[in-house]
């Protein structure tokens, strides 16, 4: 035998052993102990993941997959609902939360941020108010750090300057953060008005086989606790960056942290349920040294934009060092082609499991038709093998079993309740 024959050889096993490594730890779930979930006659996974199935390439997958579309649904803490079910519903609402567990998410995302009189609240981000809610159609306008201005058009009426606006959550009482309501997250860069730019909408999809809603009632961050105890599912808040120096009005960062944990602490939330998040590795420090019954559940969120950020395998290692358990990156960071172009796990990936990290993907669901070719962000690393919006669920496949991750992030649960249920995942 060649020594370039043996070495194929010897990857082929490699990739083979680590896949089903990859599957066992992903069947392992959140939670240790966890077993797969009975069927849930709640559950409403909607046209969407048949229409993926049915797109793929023939082969295993698709015909386990459908096979699994006839059979009743699972809930499963694999699928976490990004935001809720920010796709097609306005985010961080008690809409979109519900939308989300309607489709089988085991999880659900609050992203934490805080209001003038310093109450915690569900946001993506502190200054997101102008393209999530709507605020400027409102008197509360007024209290915008930066007023709505008008898109700059040429003769031709292209865009030289795109329409804008800031309004901060910092900026408004808890009361008067409740008035607001909430939409989906967009604006119309060529607005003249207020209403143009409030009033832009992503294009509608037929295959999500839901009307959605236009408005969206807003949350604090303790009403989503107290939504997720009754709805039953596991809780994965992110603590965001605040987008005004700190301390703000006496609230120090380090408070910040302390605050979201202790909400969950006087709702009688056990910590084996949560799992908080958040791109800065001082706040994963402080729940480690300060409430570790929660900080050995945190997620250290991954900011790399490509692939040469990345961290390290050193530098992962000293993560788990650290008493770090999770690891959260975009889905790029995990995925890359082998030889013959097909998508498999990424060397961060492997780096990461051999520190002995376990990870958390996101997000699936916010990159348009990927049949349209260019699909973005998440996808950079294996653009050239995505060439139709099936291989979405091929996407999953390989992140579960060659990956192994602990569950995936997405603005539309549905199509990965579907494969966890179907393969058994809790």
């Amino acid at each position: 035998m060649s020594v370039t024959k043996f070495a194929e050889d010897g990857v082929r096993l490699w990739r083979g052993a680590f896949r089903a490594l990859g599957a066992g730890l992903a069947c392992a779930g959140f939670a240790a102990g966890a077993h797969a979930q009975p069927p849930d006659a709640g559950i409403e996974l909607g046209p969407r993941p048949a229409f993926l199935v049915n797109d793929m390439r023939d082969g295993e997958l698709k015909s386990q997959l459908t096979a699994c579309l006839k059979k009743p649904p699972r809930r499963t803490a694999f699928s976490i609902g990004h935001r809720g079910a920010g796709l097609h519903y306005p985010e961080h609402t008690l809409e979109a939360y519900e939308a989300g567990y309607r489709q089988g998410a085991g999880m659900l995302e609050c992203d934490v941020t805080f209001t003038k009189d310093l109450a915690l609240v569900c946001r993506h981000s502190q200054n997101d108010l102008a393209t999530t809610t709507d605020i400027l159609l409102s008197p509360l306008a007024a209290t915008c750090i930066g007023p709505f201005q008008s898109a700059v058009l040429d003769a031709n009426g292209r865009v030289v300057r795109r329409a804008r606006a800031e309004c901060r959550t910092s900026e408004l009482t808890l009361a008067e953060f409740k008035t607001l309501r909430g939409k989906v997250d967009a604006f119309d860069p060529a607005a003249q008005t207020a209403a143009e730019f409030v009033g832009a909408a992503p294009p509608p999809r037929a295959s999500l086989g839901d009307p959605g809603v236009v408005r969206g009632t807003l949350l604090t961050h303790a009403e989503s606790i107290a939504l997720f105890q009754r709805l039953g599912v596991r809780m994965i808040p992110e603590l965001k960056a605040p987008s005004v120096a700190m301390p703000f009005n006496g609230l120090t960062h380090a408070a910040l942290a302390q605050r979201l944990i202790d909400e969950y602490r006087a709702a009688g939330v056990a910590p084996s349920n949560v799992w908080p998040q958040s791109f800065e590795l001082r706040d994963v420090e402080y729940w480690l040294e300060h409430e570790p019954e929660f900080g050995a559940q945190a997620v250290l969120l991954d900011a790399s934009v490509g692939p040469r950020g990345l961290p390290r395998a050193r530098r992962l290692t000293r993560y788990k060092a650290a008493g770090i358990n999770y690891w959260g990156p975009p889905l790029f960071a995990l995925l890359t082609l082998d030889a013959d172009g097909q998508i498999v796990a990424s060397r961060a990936a492997r780096n990461a499991r051999a520190a002995g990290l376990d990870i958390v993907a996101w997000t699936l669901e916010r990159s348009g038709n990927l049949a349209a070719g260019n699909s973005g962000f998440y996808y950079q690393t294996i653009d050239a093998a995505v060439t139709r919006e099936g291989d979405l669920m091929e996407v999953i496949d390989v992140l579960a079993r060659d990956v192994g991750v602990r569950g995936i992030f997405s603005d539309w649960a549905a199509p990965v309740s579907l494969y966890a249920g179907c393969m058994g995942l809790p």
